[in-house]
């Protein structure tokens, strides 16, 4: 019966409502979390290491704009240069102010939702398509800002180089402790974020996304809760931003472009439109699909000039590339024809498949 409803009973509100009700889910989270702490970082080679920690940072982002676009219902397309507010916001305060990275983090997250929210104002009075562009106007003046001003990106190449993460003496040089740095936060950046949409501030969001003549007319403030979506979800592109720059080593504004802001949004929609756990599918699906695609192609040029030796390098090069994009965008349009409801639904049949088992209904 661990894995049923069924034949579970709470004696308190606390257990009631506690996030992993369920003893199978406990119990799996308790492995989960085993298998990301202990397991992983015990086999794990240096290039696995690196894929995991651009997996945890990119997760991080994709939350944050789920939130926004998941649940609250609004659509953006700028995160990318909330990502790049964060990311340079904690980066000078790391390197001129000389504070250390566990202040940069929250104070990079706050810079991003002051300008998020301040982006948002327009969500009051328009929605879709208008937002969206609203949004992507975000995206050119803030890049352009960080290109202009001097200040903040420090001359033409508007690059702030960021040393690494210390705690006290004790620098975090190697991938592993980089590893620990970036599993950690994605942890508290998962539970926070499971837990504001189940209080009544993400039933808000959610009321909005549904209705929002309706969430008016029962009391919710529309314009409080969209400023207060797109600063959340700010401040998750803000934290993302800056783990990114403490991760590279520097933070430049060709790293989070609109390109960025359409892999984010590619993310939640292949993990799943307001779910936690598809953020997390989606950041890895766009993190990893890229690089088994390099290599499917680098084995596939190689295969070619052993084939065929006199076959000019340089075209094959360039065929194999277009190839690889093509991979890649095809991938993505198969799969949401396949799964419309993302990766977070296969996830869903699966409990589901195994909740009723070994009945089939």
């Amino acid at each position: 019966m661990v894995n049923r409803e069924c034949g579970v009973f709470f004696s308190t509100y606390a257990a009631d409502m506690r996030l992993f009700p369920l003893p199978l889910t406990r119990w799996t989270m308790v492995g989960i979390a085993g298998l990301g702490f202990v397991v992983f970082p015990l086999v794990a080679s240096d290039y696995f290491l690196n894929i995991a920690n651009l997996v945890c940072i990119a997760a991080v982002g994709a939350i944050g704009l789920n939130l926004l676009v998941g649940y609250t219902g609004q659509i953006s397309v700028g995160h990318g240069a909330f990502i790049a507010a964060g990311a340079y916001a904690g980066a000078l305060v790391v390197t001129r102010a000389g504070l250390p990275f566990w202040i940069a983090l929250p104070f990079g997250g706050l810079m991003a939702a002051v300008v998020g929210a301040f982006f948002g104002i327009p969500s009051l009075r328009i929605k879709g398509l208008y937002l969206a562009i609203a949004t992507l106007a975000a995206q050119f003046i803030i890049e352009w800002l960080i290109i202009h001003i001097e200040w903040i990106s420090g001359g033409a190449e508007s690059t702030v180089t960021v040393p690494k993460a210390a705690i006290g003496p004790w620098v975090l040089d190697t991938l592993l402790e980089q590893y620990f740095l970036n599993l950690i936060v994605l942890s508290l950046a998962i539970v926070f974020a499971m837990n504001l949409v189940r209080s009544p501030i993400g039933r808000a969001f959610i009321a909005i996304r549904d209705r929002d003549v309706a969430a008016e007319v029962i009391g919710v403030n529309l314009f409080r809760y969209k400023l207060l979506a797109f600063a959340v979800s700010s401040f998750y592109a803000g934290v993302t931003g800056i783990l990114y720059a403490l991760y590279l080593g520097a933070a430049n504004y060709e790293q989070f472009d609109i390109a960025t802001s359409i892999d984010f949004l590619a993310m939640i929609i292949i993990g799943g439109l307001g779910s936690i756990l598809g953020s997390v599918f989606g950041a890895f699906f766009i993190t990893v699909l890229p690089m088994a695609l390099r290599v499917a192609v680098d084995g596939a040029v190689t295969a070619a000039l052993f084939l065929f030796p006199a076959a000019n390098i340089s075209h094959v090069v360039q065929s194999m590339t277009a190839v690889k994009l093509i991979l890649f965008g095809g991938l993505i349009i198969v799969f949401l024809i396949v799964e419309p409801e993302g990766l977070n639904k296969l996830w869903r049949n699966i409990k589901d498949y195994f909740r009723v088992w070994p009945y089939s209904y």
